[in-house]
């Protein structure tokens, strides 16, 4: 049966028809699946975030180059926009990331409470490890979903 508002029960089906708990420990297990998958989430944005930083920072050009070489450099000439390694990188990455965080909505949406509140501690616990550090830079994120 699908529920439609928040319920509190171990008999929950989440993501996949075949990924059903009847049970005490199957519940455990799918709620820190569902907790690690979380920490992974934020794991895999904090990654994202670091590469695009660092994919957008030029590198320093030779001090023996002349300024409008180094011009050139900075701007990247000579690559287009589709075949920059770092740019495909960087998608696939958003791709994956992306994914992560549908799939985590979609779990929710099971309004099952305690899948509610792993993958909420998840991200949590997930942003104090990996996102909550001391950054050198702002990174402003295009959006705020928490599934992109």
């Amino acid at each position: 049966m699908m529920h439609m508002t928040l319920y509190w029960g171990t008999q929950v089906t989440l993501l996949f028809s075949s990924w059903k708990t009847d049970s005490w420990p199957s519940y455990a297990l799918s709620l820190l699946a569902c907790f690690l998958f979380s920490v992974f989430y934020q794991n895999m944005e904090d990654r994202r975030l670091r590469f695009k930083t660092l994919a957008s920072t030029p590198a320093a050009a030779p001090p023996s180059q002349s300024a409008a070489t180094f011009l050139l450099f900075k701007l990247g000439r000579g690559r287009t926009r589709w075949g920059n390694p770092s740019r495909i990188a960087e998608a696939v990455l958003f791709g994956v990331n992306s994914a992560i965080g549908y799939l985590l909505m979609l779990a929710i949406m099971s309004f099952n409470g305690g899948v509610f509140v792993a993958i909420v501690l998840g991200l949590s616990v997930g942003y104090y490890l990996f996102r909550n550090g001391d950054q050198e830079e702002v990174v402003e994120v295009e959006n705020s979903c928490a599934c992109s």
